[in-house]
């Protein structure tokens, strides 16, 4: 990718060693739409006022929303395995509560998340970097020891817990509230999404983005959750003509 573009890889705020600032009472500081703000802040802080930027889960949230929140910056959005949180919630059924359980665990508040998992959060988090990955074995494991050793952290794990609270309550509403008003992601959209995690049904991705912007394309790579790591060379092949044209 940096043989064409200037890539910037920001940790979000409380991932990796990003600081992880303790959460507000209601989660607030780590709504998508905080998280953009800083996201543009770091852009302009480095001296660029309009780019594309590509998201990857909890990433492609907060990339979504700030294409939502300020279109004069974004002049192309790539969604990396995910559908709207609002439509996400609407899809929750009995698949959705056995195999994405850790929507509805981490947001529960009250801290009961923040110390089971402190327990163990090694075992925690490959347990679910398994569960997500349809070919383990293409992680680095590198990447991997490094995940581990940044969510042994308590602020980190707290983080973690609010950004998912405020996806059940502050970013949700956002999202119904921009639904309801029939607001429009301005720019060019990207979906590319694997073929084994999202409970919707991978091939109705594209369809629901494209309730939410005007111009939207992609597809389906075979893949577990994380693509870009899992199908790198499928996923540079997809966006990189994307991102040029």
């Amino acid at each position: 990718m940096a043989q064409h573009f200037t890539v910037i890889c920001p940790d979000l705020k409380g991932y990796g060693d990003s600081d992880a600032p303790p959460p507000s009472a209601d989660s607030g500081n780590y709504s998508k739409r905080v998280m953009g703000e800083e996201m543009l802040a770091l852009m302009a802080a480095l001296g660029y006022r309009r780019f594309a930027i590509v998201g990857h889960d909890r990433g492609a949230r907060i990339a979504y929303r700030l294409a939502l929140d300020h279109p004069e910056a974004v002049a192309k959005l790539g969604i990396l395995d995910i559908v709207p949180t609002a439509d996400y919630w609407d899809t929750a059924d009995r698949s959705f509560a056995a195999n994405t359980f850790h929507w509805g665990f981490l947001a529960r508040d009250g801290g009961l998340p923040e110390r089971l998992i402190g327990h163990d959060p090694d075992f925690f988090q490959d347990y679910l970097m398994r569960l997500w990955a349809g070919d383990y074995g293409a992680l680095d494991p590198r990447a991997l020891a490094e995940y581990r050793r940044c969510f042994r952290k308590p602020e980190n794990i707290a983080a973690s817990c609010a950004d998912y609270r405020a996806g059940y309550t502050i970013d949700d509403a956002l999202d119904r509230t921009d639904r309801v008003a029939g607001r429009k992601i301005a720019c060019p959209v990207l979906v590319l999404s694997g073929d084994q995690y999202l409970s919707t049904g991978e091939d109705q991705a594209v369809d629901i983005w494209r309730r939410w912007a005007t111009d939207v394309r992609g597809g389906v790579i075979e893949s577990g959750h994380f693509v870009a790591e899992e199908r790198a060379a499928e996923t540079l092949a997809a966006l990189v003509p994307f991102l040029k044209s």
